[in-house]
């Protein structure tokens, strides 16, 4: 398999995610969308989430603790515990490259920090950068040889199992919470909701899986979703769903055969690790386990992650914090707001801000020195065929 450069790759990814898509009109073929219509959706995307954003740090967050009290909490922690916080952040950060390489064993780790960093980069700063993120990571494998189909794959297998791990640790995390207080009956109802979910998202892939059947029937709901979503769109709809699906069906089947328990390993230490951290500042702060169990930050942390899944501000800036706070708070008592505060947002800082010079960094060295993160180029064999 052809390595492309760089560059091409980038170029590649732009025609992948155009700015510009065409709208289909009846019979008068494609016409482009209007300037001021896709300008004025750009200015909404960036607006609303600014707004929110602004509307918690600069609002409902000091209705909580002043941010002088806030800082003096921060400022009292000792440095055994600054290097604990600094040490937690970091080893986070390197288990999202150790996922990335439980589905692509075939990358360096150099390489799969580069990814890592560079798409968390664009999605912690743009509005609508999740998407932007799939391009960067996309541009960035495939100029190290991974096809398109192996992207696909690795992107579907990855969220697959994120969103397992996020609808099942609330549960885990509520029987966990039982051992140190009672829960309430809203964290009870959401990891019952969380658990029904994970067992029929679990049951459905079996069946894609492992049924020729099922994946057919999966093929024919996913082309008339297509069909509808196109006509409403007014767009000419895939012609080949079904037959996708099948294909990525035997894909992961054989990825998962042969991986599956290093990917699941993965992802769920990637999770409990940016727990972790979290717990870290907590204690930081002088906040003991009388005062929070971390049983208690644990059941905050899965449900706050679950209820963020869909980023509305760019890495869930704003609600995260506020989530986390109004939990932990609960827990604590009232006269433990600042200090609750203080390790939220210490938490926040350390996990989110890192990433983007690092990212852009990474995207700096990927795009004018190749060869200080390319690895040989007997390695750069995707560990799937095809595509």
């Amino acid at each position: 398999m052809l390595n492309p450069s760089a560059r091409g790759s980038a170029a590649h990814a732009l025609a992948a995610y155009p700015e510009k898509p065409e709208l289909v009109s009846g019979d008068a073929g494609p016409v482009a969308a209007g300037p001021r219509a896709r300008r004025g959706r750009v200015i909404l995307r960036a607006a609303v989430p600014a707004a929110l954003i602004a509307a918690a740090f600069g609002l409902a967050l000091p209705r909580v603790a002043s941010y002088r009290a806030v800082w003096a909490s921060i400022d009292a922690m000792t440095w055994p515990y600054a290097l604990l916080v600094g040490t937690a952040a970091a080893a986070s950060m390197v288990t999202y490259w150790i996922t990335i390489r439980a589905v692509l064993p075939w990358i360096g780790l150099r390489q799969a920090a580069a990814v890592s960093l560079g798409s968390n980069a664009v999605a912690s700063t743009l509005p609508v950068g999740g998407a932007v993120a799939v391009g960067v990571s996309w541009a960035m494998l495939s100029s190290w040889g991974l096809s398109t189909a192996d992207y696909v794959l690795y992107t579907l297998v990855t969220g697959i199992w994120n969103v397992f791990t996020l609808t099942g640790l609330p549960f885990l995390a509520v029987l966990v919470m039982t051992t140190a207080s009672r829960p309430d009956a809203t964290m009870i109802t959401g990891a019952a909701a969380g658990l029904a979910l994970l067992a029929a998202m679990v049951g459905g892939l079996g069946l894609l899986l492992h049924s020729e059947a099922s994946a057919l029937r999966a093929g024919r709901v996913l082309q008339y979703a297509l069909a509808v979503a196109a006509r409403l769109a007014r767009r000419t709809p895939p012609a080949s769903a079904a037959g996708s699906l099948s294909g990525f069906r035997d894909r992961a089947g054989a990825l998962l055969a042969d991986r599956g328990w290093r990917i699941t390993t993965a992802i769920v230490a990637s999770h409990l690790m940016l727990w972790l951290v979290l717990l870290a500042c907590l204690r930081a702060v002088s906040l003991s386990q009388a005062q929070l169990p971390w049983q208690t930050s644990l059941a905050a942390f899965a449900f706050i992650r679950l209820l963020t899944v869909v980023p509305i501000t760019p890495g869930g800036l704003g609600i995260t914090e506020l989530g986390l706070i109004g939990i932990l708070a609960s827990g604590a008592g009232h006269k433990a707001s600042a200090q609750v505060t203080a390790a939220v947002l210490m938490y926040r800082a350390v996990t989110y801000l890192p990433a983007i010079p690092l990212g852009a960094f990474a995207c700096l060295i990927w795009r004018y020195a190749p060869a200080l993160i390319s690895t040989s180029p007997r390695r750069l064999l995707p560990a799937t065929k095809g595509g």
